[in-house]
């Protein structure tokens, strides 16, 4: 079916942390209706395998399509990372994922040639990253480091104190003074903690936020292919979620920096 400028973009995550690139969708593009689902009866997918988190990834970009996307943005850096290319080719959809945009980013704006990624578990291990950074460019060297321990301090709203900033100099303590003057914040949720993540790595590091270079890279291509909404539009946003709407739309006000997130609950089986 032939998509319209009027259509909305969809984006899914596992849970909250794409939030932070749903904020930037409405940031870069206030014209567009967004609809969003957050997986969150199936959270975390950094810690499943490549093959459960490719069902989860089908099974939302279904529940998306249905509602007639014109764009479908992997918000979640684990299903990016595994799923991005199954998804294309099952669906034949227009997609971006938060990998490829961070990627470039930081292959641009790097000088020493030496870039520093964090993430979940899945996310690293994947080498999602590096892979996407060398095929820009090889000679760039990548130091990656999972740091599990960002996500629930986001989620619990401990985004700059004594713990955390504890937390973040253990895992970041040994990239400092490896010349590295990028950092790409490769999962969701850590756009939360510039601040202290900044704090640590030294002024003269700079960080990527894979959410808001995905927002551009978004922009561009709807541009290019001339599916963007008049300014005339009317932009929006829906949130859906597979569990806890109220407590999602609690943490959900502190990501949009809202003081309320409407969130509807939709069962797991009515997605797949």
């Amino acid at each position: 079916m032939k998509k319209s400028s009027s259509d909305p973009i969809g984006v899914f995550d596992s849970g909250l942390g794409g939030l932070t690139v749903l904020k930037e969708l409405i940031k870069a593009l206030p014209h567009e209706r967004i609809i969003y689902l957050g997986d969150t009866a199936r959270v975390p997918y950094g810690n499943k395998s490549h093959e459960t988190v490719i069902r989860y990834a089908f099974e939302n970009t279904r529940f998306l399509l249905r509602r007639g996307i014109k764009l479908l943005i992997i918000a979640c850096n684990t299903a990016s990372a595994y799923s991005m290319d199954a998804v294309k080719y099952a669906f034949h959809v227009c997609s971006l994922g938060v990998i490829q945009p961070g990627a470039r980013a930081a292959v641009q704006n790097t000088r020493s040639g030496k870039v520093a990624i964090i993430g979940t578990s899945g996310t690293i291990l994947s080498k999602a990253y590096p892979k996407a950074i060398h095929d820009l460019n090889s000679d760039i060297v990548t130091y990656e480091k999972a740091c599990p321990l960002f996500v629930p301090l986001v989620e619990e709203g401990w985004m700059d104190n004594e713990v955390t900033e504890m937390v973040a100099r253990s895992y970041l303590g040994s990239m400092i003074g490896r010349e590295i003057d990028t950092l790409i914040l490769g999962c969701t949720h850590y756009p939360l903690l510039k601040g202290v993540i900044s704090r640590v790595m030294g002024p003269d590091v700079r960080l990527v936020d894979s959410a808001e270079e995905t927002a551009k890279d978004a922009k561009t291509l709807l541009k290019g292919i001339d599916l963007l909404a008049p300014d005339h539009s009317e932009g929006g946003y829906q949130v859906f979620v597979t569990d806890l709407p109220q407590q999602f739309s609690n943490v959900a006000s502190l990501f949009l920096g809202m003081d309320q997130v409407p969130v509807e609950r939709v069962i797991v089986d009515e997605i797949v």
